[in-house]
């Protein structure tokens, strides 16, 4: 089974290899425990690279050791608000460190979008929290209306939509799996004449892209105009 740390890897010659920044600051980093699916790194770098050097709002849930808030402001520079959310009270000693790190829930909807509202919006949003198919779905609902346009939704760890402890299971009702498919359908609510149950509503007029990639959901957010065909060139027949 592929679920394992391998304490045998080589750090400074992962680090020399690395194909992008986010994998080169990874195995170069001595701060905090910061652990990682290596198959993220590419991820991360083809979506997030457009956020560096900008004054950026990212909020990570689930915050553990602190490592990756580090891992996050070597990669986004000094211009990016970076704040992690974690419901265990032990992280607060984190904010010694010149962390940025609140105690909440990550399905609490009062507790984010007071969060968001104090730090001036958001533009990115790592759910790396709890895990559990039912809180992944509720962290959603609650960020993603309030998204920044333009903005990232990334839910990771997705591989426990198929694993009964967190609330999953192939094909079950109520994963985030299955859930993000639903997505899916109502980006394209507006062919869906012939499915009166598929309506256009909020998501279809702003969820511009879903991309699945191993454990990971990403979601991007811009607003959508009803779409349009258009034709150039001569006719033949």
């Amino acid at each position: 089974m592929a679920n394992r740390f391998d304490p045998d890897i080589d750090m400074a010659a992962m680090a020399d290899r690395a194909s992008n920044d986010v994998e080169r600051l990874f195995y170069s980093h001595t701060g905090n425990l910061v652990h990682k699916w290596h198959h993220y790194f590419e991820v991360y770098d083809r979506y997030l690279g457009r956020f560096r050097d900008r004054p950026i709002k990212l909020i990570e849930i689930g915050v553990s050791q602190g490592g990756s808030l580090q891992l996050w402001r070597n990669f986004f520079g000094p211009l990016a608000r970076i704040v992690g959310v974690d419901i265990a009270p032990r992280c607060e000693i984190l904010r010694e460190q010149g962390l940025d790190v609140r105690i909440g829930g990550q399905t609490d909807a009062e507790f984010l979008h007071a969060l968001i509202a104090e730090i001036g919006g958001i533009d990115v949003l790592i759910d790396d929290g709890s895990h559990m198919c039912a809180h992944q779905r509720a962290t959603f609902e609650i960020v993603f209306p309030v998204l920044n346009d333009g903005g990232i939704y990334l839910c990771e760890d997705l591989h426990t939509s198929y694993q009964g402890r967190f609330g999953g299971g192939h094909l079950r009702e109520g994963t985030m799996i299955e859930y993000a498919k639903t997505l899916v359908d109502r980006m394209h609510a507006w062919y869906a004449a012939e499915s009166p149950a598929l309506k256009e509503c909020n998501i279809t007029r702003s969820l511009h892209s879903v991309s699945f990639f191993d454990s990971i959901a990403l979601f991007e957010k811009r607003p959508i105009s009803t779409p349009f065909r258009v034709q150039a060139g001569n006719r033949l027949f």
